[in-house]
C-alpha cells in the first residue's frame, strides 16, 4: 500500500498535491494529494460524498482550489476552466453526457470545435467532412464505433459514451477522466469498454475512472486510490487490489460483499438471496401489469405488451440497460405517465383512474429512479419531506395549521432509525448527499402501510456502504410480506436480491427466470437484445 511515490517509480504524469476545497463550512477535499502516471488505468474510489467528483472536477477546470497545486508532466499550471484543462491535454467524460439530444453525433463534436459557426456552417461546411474523417480514424484504431448521422436521442446510452470519448481524443486528449462510466451498460458492454481503455492505455494515454464497481477496479485497474470524506485514504498496487479491502477503506468498517462489490456465482449468489417461500404458482399476485403498452416523451412505443407479477414477500427484478423502457414502466405502475392500452392492479383491483396520491392511499409505495424530480423537494427540511405525503393526518396537522413538534419528531425517529447524516430534522433536505438523499425517501416509503412497492433504481450512483443500507431496507419490506417490483440497470443487484429477473430491451420483455435458473451470462446477453435461444431481437 503506497501514500506517496518513492524514487523508483514511474514519473507522475498528472499530480494534485494538498488539494482543499470548501464549500461554506463543508471542506469536500481536504489536503488530498493524488498521482497518475502515464500508460495507466488508475481507479477513484469512495463513499459518496468523499470528494471523488470534486476533486476531478477541480482537475478538469471546473471548480477552482482553496488551496493546492497541480502539476501536468512535473510542471505547476493553472487551470482556469476546461478549456484550458483541454489545451492542457485533459478530458472528462461526465456521469450525465455533454450532449445535444437533437443533433447528431458529428454536429454536437462539431459545436465543441466551430467557435462562432453558425447552425448552417456546422451542417454544411467542410469542418464536419473534416471532423468525419478524424473521428472514424479515432473509432477505427481504439474501437469506438458510433454513428455519426443518428441524432443523438436515438443513440444508445454505449454509443452516447462512445461518441464522448471521441470528442476527447478529438480534441487531443492524454489524461482521460470518467466518471461512473460503466453504470448504466450491460456487462458485455462494461467489459469491452474496460478492454478499449486499457488499449489507450497501453497507447500511453492516461486513464482515470471514478466508480462504484469494485469488481472492475480488481480486474482492470493498474492501481486504485480510496478517498474518505474527503482525505486520501491510501493508494493500491494492482497486487494489493481485492473488493473486501477496497470497501473497508471506503467505508472504514468490514461490510458485506456478497452480491454488492464482486462478480458472484449463481452458488454463491444463492447464498446471497433469501431462501424459497414456496411455490410461485402458490401465490397470487399483489401487483398485476397486463399487456402494457406506454408511449417515450418522443411518441414512440416504449413499452410493448409487458406482463409482470408480483406476489406477496417477493422481489421481482425488471432488469435492462437505461432508455429500454424502464423509465416508461416505472412512471405508468406510480401514475405518471399514461398508458397506450393495459392494467395495473393492487390486490386486484384497477390503478387506471387513480391517480399517485389515490395509489399511495391504497398501499402502493414508490421509491423513484429520479428523486429529485418525483420524491423530494429540496428547498424544503428534512422534517418536512419525511411528511410530505401525509401532512394531512391529524398527528401532523390540526384543520388550520401544521405541528411542527410532532413533525421534529417523527423525523427524528426516522433519522436515526435510517441513519441519514445530518444536523437535524430541520436542515433542508437540498444539503443531504445522494445516499442520505436516498436513505430520506426509502424512510418516507417504508414507514406507510404497503401492500406493495416499486423501487426504481434503488442503489444507482450509491457507494458500497449505502447499497448495503438500501438492500437490507428491501429485505425488510419483502420480509414483512410486501411485493417488492425492483427496476435496476445494476445486473448484479437484480440477481441478488430477486426472486424472479425479468429483461427488458428496447421494451419488450427478452425473457424471466426463477432464482433456481438464474445464469449471468445468459441474463447479461438478453440485456443486449439476444433471446434465450441465441436469437437476437429483430429491432429493424
Amino acid at each position: 500500500m503506497t501514500d506517496q511515490a518513492s524514487s523508483a517509480e514511474p514519473p507522475a504524469k498528472c499530480q494534485l498535491k494538498g488539494i482543499t476545497k470548501r464549500f461554506g463550512e463543508l471542506v469536500a477535499t481536504d489536503a488530498v494529494d493524488f498521482s497518475v502516471r502515464r500508460g495507466e488505468i488508475h481507479a477513484l474510489v469512495g463513499e459518496n460524498g468523499a470528494g471523488k467528483t470534486t476533486l476531478m472536477r477541480i482537475l478538469f477546470g471546473m471548480l477552482r482550489p482553496d488551496e493546492g497545486v497541480i502539476l501536468i508532466d512535473g510542471e505547476p499550471v493553472e487551470i482556469e476552466d476546461s478549456h484550458r484543462a483541454i489545451e492542457l491535454g485533459l478530458g472528462m467524460v461526465h456521469q450525465h453526457f455533454m450532449l445535444v439530444p437533437n443533433l447528431s453525433g458529428l454536429e454536437n463534436v462539431a459545436l465543441g470545435v466551430a467557435s462562432g459557426a453558425d447552425e448552417h456552417s456546422i451542417r454544411l461546411g467542410p469542418l464536419c467532412s473534416e471532423l468525419r474523417h478524424q473521428l472514424d480514424g479515432l473509432a477505427t484504431a481504439y474501437g469506438f464505433e458510433v454513428s455519426l448521422d443518428r441524432p443523438v436521442w436515438q443513440l444508445s446510452v454505449g454509443e452516447k459514451q462512445r461518441l464522448e470519448i471521441l470528442k476527447a481524443l478529438r480534441h487531443g486528449a492524454e489524461i482521460l477522466i470518467l466518471d461512473e462510466p460503466t453504470a448504466s451498460l450491460t456487462p458485455d458492454e462494461a467489459r469491452a469498454l474496460m478492454n478499449r481503455l486499457r488499449d489507450l492505455a497501453a497507447g500511453g494515454a492516461t486513464i482515470i475512472v471514478i466508480t462504484h464497481h469494485l469488481d472492475e477496479v480488481v480486474e482492470h485497474a493498474d492501481r486504485a486510490t480510496v478517498l474518505r470524506r474527503g482525505r486520501h485514504v491510501a493508494t493500491l498496487d494492482a497486487s494489493e487490489l481485492d473488493a473486501k479491502t477496497l470497501a473497508t477503506l471506503m467505508v472504514s468498517h468490514e461490510v458485506s460483499t456478497q452480491g454488492i462489490i464482486t462478480e458472484v456465482s449463481t452458488e454463491q449468489l444463492a447464498v446471497a438471496r433469501p431462501s424459497p417461500s414456496g411455490a410461485r404458482s402458490a401465490k397470487s399476485p399483489v401487483l398485476e401489469v397486463s399487456g402494457l403498452r406506454a408511449e417515450g416523451d418522443h411518441g414512440q412505443l416504449a413499452v410493448h405488451d409487458l406482463d409482470l407479477q408480483v406476489a406477496a414477500g417477493e422481489i421481482v427484478a425488471v432488469v435492462g440497460v437505461e432508455g429500454n423502457g424502464q423509465r416508461e414502466l416505472e412512471e405508468c405502475v406510480i401514475g405518471v405517465r399514461p398508458t397506450v392500452r393495459g392494467t395495473v392492479r393492487l390486490s386486484g383491483s384497477s390503478l387506471a383512474e387513480a391517480t399517485p396520491g389515490m395509489r399511495l392511499e391504497a398501499g402502493l409505495g414508490f421509491i423513484p429512479s429520479d428523486r429529485y424530480r418525483f420524491a423530494m423537494l429540496s428547498g424544503l427540511s428534512i422534517g418536512e419531506n419525511l411528511v410530505a405525503d401525509r401532512y394531512r393526518e391529524g398527528r401532523f396537522s390540526t384543520a388550520l395549521r401544521l405541528k411542527p413538534g410532532a413533525i421534529w419528531d417523527f423525523a427524528t425517529d426516522l433519522i436515526e432509525e435510517f441513519r441519514i447524516r445530518t444536523e437535524g430534522p430541520q436542515s433542508t433536505a437540498g444539503t443531504l448527499s445522494g445516499g442520505n438523499a436516498q436513505k430520506l425517501v426509502i424512510a418516507r416509503a417504508m414507514t406507510r402501510d404497503l401492500k406493495a412497492i416499486v423501487a426504481a433504481q434503488p442503489s444507482r450512483g450509491l457507494d458500497v456502504g449505502a447499497i448495503e443500507a438500501v438492500w437490507g431496507y428491501l429485505h425488510r419490506l419483502r420480509a414483512a410480506g410486501v411485493a417488492v417490483l425492483l427496476i435496476t440497470s445494476d445486473l448484479d443487484e437484480a440477481l441478488a436480491l430477486s426472486d424472479q429477473v425479468a429483461v427488458l430491451h428496447r421494451g419488450r420483455k427478452m425473457g424471466q427466470w426463477d432464482r433456481l435458473l438464474f445464469d449471468r451470462d445468459l441474463i447479461g446477453r438478453a440485456m443486449g437484445g439476444v433471446s434465450p435461444d441465441g436469437e437476437r431481437e429483430d429491432v429493424g
